[in-house]
């Protein structure tokens, strides 16, 4: 028997019960359609992560107190300037001091809340890639004047000037009037749970003087000559920190050969450990390297991905079961017809190479139909998430699709290669 009529007679098979068939497939589809999709969500997580990362330069370090706001070692501005020393710090570029609050915004009777009011320097746009869309930027004049001039998102430009040009424009922030100078260009909102565009930025002086007062900083935005030497810059970040803030040497390099000095990521303290010189107390500030954050962020999710398509494999397994339980079945019911082909000498291998056939033929149908449901699905945005489609996982998810069909459908058609023409022309 040739390879077209076994494939003629799979065809017949499988249509001759087309609801069972049509269910074998859906769980084929359902389980490919899974895998494609759940990892095209994990490879979209980690891309808009990367780009949430990317978007602030590698070759920035964000630098942030963790001693209490009245502490005499939190970081006020001038310590903060003090870090664009072109002695101490040759590979520092800008240093960028940043307030923020929430504040209700205010115009022509419309409110908006937003969730970040920044105040800093103008270096900050540069150092942290944050563009304009529309208008021009605040200068060092402005902050040295505290002149009350405003950059807003396209979120809040959005809310508060639909159709409208706010380019000049007076709103009111804390019972301020402040001047709407320009309008910053959109970006990514990352992980979805914050949206970036909702934000505002001011002149550091005049946040302080209308939202935050003249307390310490939030934090400071450093950036490095060059992305090759932001390993240097972290290093004279911290020596000049760690004079300012009198943290004892000695109990940063204790700190240092515990594993919370320098360069660590995320939540660990960074150069240097105590202050007086106990060591074991916490750092009074931390430094972020965004690369090596971007490397940890994209290996967690790279991880996650991962976990992801493994759990949709469960579905495939599943799928693969089903394959199993119809084939069994459909020998069961058509034993008579293989036993009156045996009897007119159809070897065992045509009877095997059938019934492989119908089950590799009901998990390929099923699994394009799934790799085109997942690409359907990949169209639209899942829990905040745009799916970011791989060819791999395309590859790989049809791949082990018609493995499923080979491996599930070998048992039923090894049982029905096996049957014994008398006992299956036998069977009522």
């Amino acid at each position: 028997m040739s390879f077209f009529e076994v494939l003629r007679f799979a065809v017949r098979g499988i249509t001759v019960n087309k609801l069972r068939s049509a269910l074998t497939m859906l769980g084929v589809l359902i389980g490919v359609g899974a895998v494609i999709l759940l990892v095209a969500v994990g490879n979209g997580s980690a891309k808009q992560i990367t780009d949430r990362i990317a978007a602030l330069g590698s070759n920035t370090l964000t630098v942030q107190s963790t001693a209490r706001g009245g502490s005499a070692n939190a970081i006020t501005v001038p310590i903060a300037l003090a870090l664009k020393d072109p002695v101490l710090a040759p590979d520092v570029r800008s240093v960028s001091p940043v307030v923020s609050a929430s504040a209700t915004i205010t115009y022509e009777g419309a409110d908006h809340q937003v969730p970040q009011f920044v105040g800093t320097y103008p270096s900050y746009l540069g150092a942290s890639n944050t563009p304009l869309a529309a208008g021009s930027a605040f200068s060092d004049e402005d902050v040295a004047q505290g002149r009350r001039v405003v950059l807003i998102g396209q979120t809040l430009a959005t809310e508060l000037f639909p159709g409208t040009d706010p380019l000049g424009a007076q709103v009111t922030v804390g019972g301020a009037l402040y001047t709407v100078l320009g309008v910053l260009a959109e970006k990514s909102s990352g992980t979805g749970f914050q949206d970036a565009n909702d934000v505002a930025v001011a002149p550091l002086t005049s946040v302080q003087q209308t939202l935050t007062g003249y307390g310490p900083v939030n934090s400071v935005i450093v950036e490095a000559t060059g992305a090759d030497r932001v390993d240097e810059a972290e290093a004279q970040v911290a020596t000049i920190l760690d004079q300012r803030l009198r943290v004892s040497p000695a109990a940063g390099n204790a700190a240092n050969r515990g594993g919370t000095g320098r360069g660590a990521v995320g939540g660990a303290a960074v150069g240097g450990a105590a202050v007086g010189g106990a060591a074991g107390q916490s750092a009074p500030y931390r430094i972020q390297n965004a690369a090596q954050l971007l490397q940890t962020q994209t290996e967690t999710a790279d991880t996650f991905t991962v976990l992801l398509g493994a759990v949709a494999g469960i579905s495939l397994l599943v799928g693969g079961i089903g394959i199993t339980n119809i084939m069994l079945v459909t020998v069961t019911e058509r034993t008579r017809e293989i036993g009156i082909r045996k009897a007119l000498g159809a070897p065992r291998r045509v009877i095997l190479t059938q019934f492989l056939a119908e089950a590799t033929m009901l998990s390929v149908v099923g699994g394009g139909l799934g790799v085109a449901a997942a690409l359907i699905g990949s169209h639209f945005t899942i829990v905040g998430v745009k799916p970011v489609v791989v060819p791999s996982s395309i590859a790989l998810a049809l791949g082990v699709s018609v493995a499923i069909g080979l491996f599930f459908g070998s048992v039923p058609a090894s049982r029905a290669a096996g049957l014994r023409p008398i006992d299956a022309l036998r069977y009522e």
